[in-house]
């Protein structure tokens, strides 16, 4: 039941016993989404644990501050992987491990969608409502402009999401405003609740529509640590040279359980008692269980 707060643990670790939180979550209250939140694992993990500059105190101990200034700022625009955002932020020590057993419970600060009224620490916006995510985080990389803070802001769509029209209005404003602090990533998964997207509505080629928008494009695979922190370098380098920076992230849903990968069925559906035995069994729990 510990937290993690140093960014030299090993990010493997980290993710096996977050993507046992999500399971243990969803289940415990048969409601949830744990599809993209187990495929999404790997990169919320190496963004909160290696990547991103967090206000610490004298202790090392993460310090939340709602305005973000003078440190690097996350945005979780697919708010229903909201179990994913909630373990690692509980790990990284945002708030006690043990809350994660209230999650979707009457009165928690750990809704089914992250809610700011909740004033949970490590929560910016109200998420969920698809399509917003990338507004927001653009106007919060133009406030850092504003301010002259050198810092970066993080947003985390979906493939599905991309089919919401609010996404390309902020895809118009980022590049004309020169937000080069701005990294957005698309968790390519090529599944959302109703079947493929290709099915649902083609996406077709996501990095060109970026490209033609203004955005400096780059791809890699966001279950594979190596690859994540090559994409992360390499868009961290691309910052300051006049374009916002789109990551298209690879990723499978339900990665690291078996019978969750390869299929939609799970985007928002709880295993039963037998499917989380079989689920756990695949995943070592590594830092203790909340």
């Amino acid at each position: 039941m510990m937290d993690v707060t140093t960014q030299s643990t090993d990010l493997a670790t980290v993710a096996s016993q977050v993507r046992r939180d999500i399971l243990r979550m969803v289940h415990a209250v048969a409601s949830g989404h744990p599809g993209g939140s187990l495929g999404c694992t790997d990169l919320l993990v190496t963004l909160f644990f290696d990547e991103m500059h967090l206000k610490t105190d004298a202790d090392g101990q993460v310090v939340f501050d709602m305005g973000g200034i003078d440190e690097d700022m996350f945005f979780l625009s697919n708010g229903h992987i909201s179990p994913l955002l909630y373990s690692v932020l509980a790990r990284r020590g945002y708030f006690p491990v043990s809350e994660l057993a209230t999650f979707r419970k009457l009165n928690s600060r750990l809704q089914g969608h992250p809610a700011t009224a909740e004033h949970l620490p490590g929560i910016r916006i109200a998420s969920g409502s698809l399509g917003q995510g990338l507004s927001v985080a653009a106007g919060a990389a133009f406030g850092k402009k504003i301010r002259k803070d050198p810092n970066r802001v993080y947003v985390l769509m979906g493939d599905g999401e991309q089919q919401e029209g609010q996404v390309w209005e902020a895809a118009m404003f980022a590049p004309h405003n020169k937000l080069d602090n701005l990294i957005a990533i698309i968790d390519f998964n090529g599944q959302q609740i109703d079947g493929p997207t290709t099915k649902v509505l083609d996406n077709l080629d996501l990095g060109a529509k970026y490209q033609a928008f203004g955005w400096h494009v780059l791809h890699m695979d966001g279950n594979d640590f190596d690859d994540l922190k090559r994409g992360l370098t390499e868009a961290r380098q691309a910052n300051g040279h006049g374009k916002p920076v789109c990551i298209i992230m690879k990723t499978e849903m339900g990665q690291g359980v078996d019978f969750m990968m390869h299929t939609h069925k799970w985007h928002g559906a709880a295993p039963n008692d037998e499917q989380l035995a079989n689920a756990l069994s695949q995943l070592p729990e590594t830092l203790g269980d909340y």
